[in-house]
């Protein structure tokens, strides 16, 4: 595969009967870890994210937070919190929280198997990756659908080529077609066969997040005790709000903390359904579910690597369904970074949108989200392609369109050429006035060695877009991503590695997989 290398495809549009060329290998930026280089947003002072760390705290102290776990109880009440083994409802001094945030690493690694791909997280850091759980999938050409295995692969295969996206954030879709004992096993070997990024385990009961973390120690191919020496691989818990975690997420954080891998914690908080209606009360109880589990895993291990994970939005009070990349969405991501950074922690935002197909609402929504994460120095962003219906569906032409606007936000974060050559003043001599820079040298060589091409923009007028065919952005989407999934090749892995994994799967799945029932 080579990422500047361009093919000519052609694609009929339905009703014309004309075609027009699509370039099959996309023009890309190269992989790296990209940088914020602006200030953040911070759209309340220091004054009031105080008095919303406090609140929190009341709420932790006096109000508590239900940990449906009897092993995490035991933990809790060794470290001093106020125990109740009948409701599960645990109570916490506020000196206790910020000695356990004080414990948690400001910034940290994970290195999947190939190391090339370490991802530090925190810091300046953005990293991207598609959408994730979604139980259907979409496109031009099957139309909406539940989610199967070719699918989920397909939706890995695009991850791995595009290099605006650096790790994989669980499922990109479901694959329903394999029973839920064992679909953890098919995906998991996907995932690290067909990509070599970062990966993520799901933390729904033991046996899931177990098998996650063999998988991956056998495809780093490290001993046990090289796996935990550092993060692998990440999982992601969430509470189940209001003020309430549930047995199966705690039950796999607590596996993963205890061989040092990474646990994000993301409270889910709706104003108006499962949390208050103004922004600055969501926050607050997002804040304080954050702050429990937080505790929660520092004493299973100390300095284990913790991301504060933020969801938080609105719901549309006509129909209760969630609403994103609204005013309060940018709100409760902004401030979601300024309590990151207060508590020296790194941060994990999504790209959301409510729309039921690839749209300009799609868009609009989705550009509103990641907006949102990214003035407020996101540091892992989920769902930053692919999402839509609230997360109830992936689909491929969005994938695409966002992995456009992901690149543009990615661009944007590179330093501004100051140099004298930059500035231009030979240039604009050189070309006087009355006449133009297309054919400068200046210009030439800037076209030539640093321009940026989108990959979806069509920029023509409108008869010449006409007489081409006249596609549409979703539907030269569509034939982007049938064009990349054509060439694309699957990262190497060593044979002896992958067989390893193939028979581990084989095992596991001989032995009936894990328990669906919780």
């Amino acid at each position: 595969m080579n990422d500047t290398s361009h093919r000519s495809g052609r694609r009929s549009r339905a009703g014309r009967g004309q075609a027009t060329p699509i370039r099959a290998a996309i023009e890309q930026l190269e992989w790296r870890i990209p940088q914020y280089i602006d200030d953040p947003v911070e759209p309340v002072s220091e004054e009031d994210l105080t008095r919303i760390h406090d609140t929190s705290m009341r709420v932790l102290e006096e109000i508590g937070i239900l940990f449906l776990n009897d092993e995490a109880l035991d933990y809790l009440e060794k470290a001093g919190c106020d125990v109740d083994h009948v409701t599960k409802n645990v109570k916490m001094d506020r000196g206790l929280v910020e000695e356990m945030i004080a414990l948690a690493p400001a910034e940290f690694d994970i290195e999947p198997r190939n190391s090339d791909r370490t991802l530090t997280v925190g810091g300046k850091n953005m990293l991207f990756s598609t959408v994730a759980s979604a139980p259907n999938v979409s496109d031009l050409d099957g139309g909406r659908r539940v989610g199967t295995r070719p699918d989920f692969q397909n939706l890995l295969r695009l991850n791995q080529y595009f290099n605006c996206l650096h790790f994989v954030a669980g499922y990109p879709v479901e694959a329903v077609d394999i029973h839920a004992s064992i679909r953890h096993l098919d995906c998991l070997y996907d995932m690290l066969t067909l990509t070599d990024k970062v990966v993520h385990a799901y933390s729904l009961g033991s046996g899931r997040i177990e098998d996650g973390m063999e998988m991956v120690r056998i495809a780093g191919g490290l001993t046990e005790t090289a796996f935990a020496s550092k993060p692998r691989m990440f999982t992601n818990i969430n509470s189940t709000s209001p003020l309430k975690h549930d047995w199966p997420m705690l039950d796999g954080a607590m596996r993963c903390a205890r061989k040092g891998q990474a646990v994000v914690i993301t409270p889910f908080t709706l104003s108006g359904a499962m949390a208050p209606a103004t922004v600055a009360g969501a926050i607050v109880q997002q804040n304080a579910e954050f702050l429990a589990g937080l505790v929660l895993m520092q004493q299973v291990r100390p300095h284990t690597p913790v991301v504060f994970g933020a969801f938080t939005s609105n719901v549309d009070m006509k129909s209760g369904s969630p609403a994103f990349g609204t005013p309060e969405y940018t709100r409760a991501m902004q401030i979601s970074g300024q309590l990151a950074r207060r508590y020296q922690l790194p941060w994990r935002g999504s790209v959301a949108c409510a729309a039921n197909y690839p749209d300009g609402q799609s868009v609009w929504e989705s550009m509103a989200s990641l907006q949102a994460v990214n003035s407020g120095h996101c540091n892992m962003v989920y769902h930053g392609a692919g999402w839509l219906e609230g997360g109830l569906c992936a689909s491929f032409e969005k994938l695409i369109m966002d992995c456009e606007m992901l690149q543009q936000m990615i661009y944007l974060n590179q330093p501004l050429d100051m140099s004298d050559d930059a500035l231009a003043f030979e240039a604009i001599k050189e070309v006087g006035p009355g006449s133009h820079f297309f054919g400068a040298d200046h210009t030439q060589r800037r076209f030539k060695d640093a321009f940026y091409a989108p990959f979806l923009s069509d920029w023509r007028n409108f008869e010449t877009w006409e007489e081409t065919g006249g596609l549409k952005t979703e539907e030269r989407a569509n034939a982007i991503m049938k064009a990349i999934l054509a060439e694309y090749q699957p990262p190497p892995i060593d044979a002896a590695i992958q067989e390893e994994l193939a028979s581990y799967v084989e095992r596991r799945k001989s032995e009936g997989g894990v328990e669906t029932d919780f």
